[in-house]
């Protein structure tokens, strides 16, 4: 491959990720003044945030299979036209509602660009210093992201006559670029290799519906009219496990049926009536290949697994943390979103230096280094604001904070999706990718909804001590001396998931797992 393709490549790649990242990052800094210029409601603020990666995680599986099976390439370029459409409809929206739906519409562009890029990548670059590099830059697109979503968004939201619409447009430019390099540097996407290239829509609609609904409870359980009691919150939540448990299982019913066939060996006889039943009722449904192998999760003796569960859990810190920093800054402390921005700068400066590191190192430092030090290090960044002094100056308390935060996102992601590519077939990179996006997209929805939770529930035990009605979520309308434990409370949930990552990292990943070795057959 000529140098400037494959330059060309890692840079597209890596700008598709940073208008993924940039879309919610630019959203958050914009909060306030969103709250006030569309009157949407304080305690409505997280659902502006999370609709974006609900619609995002939750068709990450359907759209990394078809772009395995009907060209990457073409997945990439439509997933970017859509995204430029919403992302350019969400700037000129009016209402909340408006707002809202577009978000969700915005994320669905995210959700077929990135496996795509992941895959892409995986077919290009072997298993060695090349693809450790690639994948790095890839990663470092998150950090780059977060940091001009929070920067730029910060000084466009703050300096323009658009305010927090300005930020949309620069969400554009980066992804009319992408589309730019994709259509000079990509190659021509090659016919599917695999016999059955039949599409698993009863997989693709169990699992979207389930996550969907999960997502949605988990974004409305505080707003609803009584809370996590209301009888349509229990209900879908119900629902929506329900429906993804329906899928594992059918994942399981049509892995084994591939096998059987590829094998020439009968299908597995059950030894009971029931499971006699069941498997003839499957058997009427038609079987085509699944669009996740439950085998993906058990492989390298189940550490694909534990590095899925660890990045659910450092991106329920990691963005925990950062939903609560930037409230913290511009409704507690009172600064405008260019001031909260400069205290943000750091972030994206440890962020390069992260991926880089990564690049020159990670064939020489074992992964379990890597991440164990990254998940604890992001969780001590949630530390360090569960106790802060807020008359104590910014070096003390935010400056290490947003020094140490994003190294475990950006050791989790760049290790993770190396670790994942090594452990894939060429004709899953897209869904393994897939899958690891999934879950960063669920834990960020969950980490915002837990630390939520959290909040609400100091917030109002002691207004209620006293004597005291609160009003909102986030403190924005409440004494400084009644929000300052409820924010300590929400950062110490996010330091709580950060060291569960941590705790499974050290006991579940030995020393000798490495990324950069050639290819696993799984």
């Amino acid at each position: 491959m000529p140098l400037w393709r494959t330059i060309c490549i890692i840079a597209t790649c890596t700008l598709a990720m940073v208008a993924n990242i940039s879309s919610n990052s630019a959203v958050s800094i914009s909060l306030p003044t969103m709250e006030e210029d569309l009157d949407i409601p304080v305690a409505a603020l997280d659902w502006v945030v999370a609709a974006y990666p609900l619609s995002n995680g939750c068709l990450l599986l359907l759209f990394g299979r078809l772009a395995d099976l009907y060209g990457r390439k073409l997945m990439f370029l439509l997933g970017s036209a859509w995204l430029l459409v919403f992302t350019l409809g969400c700037s000129f929206a009016q209402d909340p509602d408006t707002l809202d739906i577009l978000r969700g519409f915005q994320g669905l562009g995210g959700a077929a660009t990135i496996p795509a890029c992941l895959g892409i990548l995986a077919h290009s670059f072997p298993p060695g210093k090349a693809r450790a590099i690639a994948f790095a830059t890839f990663a470092a697109g998150a950090p780059l992201g977060g940091g001009a979503g929070v920067v730029l968004g910060g000084l466009l939201t703050e300096l323009t006559p658009q305010s927090w619409r300005s930020p949309f447009y620069l969400g554009c430019g980066i992804t009319v670029l992408a589309m730019i390099g994709a259509i000079f540097s990509f190659e021509r996407d090659q016919p599917s290799k695999e016999v059955d290239r039949r599409v698993d829509w009863i997989g693709a609609s169990l699992v979207t519906s389930g996550l969907v609904l999960i997502v949605f409870v988990l974004g409305q359980g505080e707003v609803a009219p009584e809370q996590w009691a209301t009888p349509y919150i229990i209900a879908l939540l119900i629902i929506g496990v329900i429906l993804v448990l329906t899928f594992i299982v059918w994942q399981y019913h049509l892995e084994r049926v591939q096998n059987a066939t590829y094998q020439n060996t009968p299908y597995p006889s059950p030894h009971s009536r029931f499971l006699s039943l069941s498997q003839l009722v499957l058997r009427w449904l038609p079987s085509p290949p699944p669009i996740m192998k439950m085998s993906l999760w058990t492989r390298a003796h189940g550490r694909v697994a534990v590095v899925f569960c660890v990045a659910f859990l450092n991106w329920c810190c990691f963005q925990g943390w950062t939903y609560w920093v930037i409230l913290y800054y511009q409704n507690y402390v009172g600064y405008s979103p260019l001031r909260t921005t400069v205290r943000m700068v750091p972030m994206f400066v440890t962020g390069l230096l992260c991926n880089a590191f990564v690049a020159l190192f990670v064939g020489h430092v074992p992964m379990t280094i890597l991440v164990a030090c990254g998940t604890a290090l992001t969780g001590c960044s949630a530390l360090l604001f569960a106790v802060i002094n807020p008359n104590a100056a910014y070096w003390a308390y935010g400056f290490p904070s947003a020094i140490i935060a994003v190294v475990g996102a950006d050791f989790v992601f760049a290790c993770g999706t190396m670790y994942v590519a090594k452990n894939c077939l060429p004709h899953e990179q897209s869904v393994g990718g897939a899958v690891f996006q999934t879950m960063t997209q669920i834990g960020t929805a969950l980490g915002v909804t837990v630390s939520t939770v959290v909040y609400d529930r100091v917030l109002a035990s002691r207004a209620a001590d006293n004597g005291i009605t609160v009003s909102s979520s986030t403190g924005s309308d409440e004494p400084q001396w009644l929000t300052l434990p409820a924010y300590k409370a929400a950062q110490w949930s996010c330091f709580a998931f950060g060291m569960c990552g941590d705790y499974l990292v050290r006991i579940c990943l030995d020393d000798d797992t490495n990324v950069s070795t050639s290819q696993r057959a799984p």
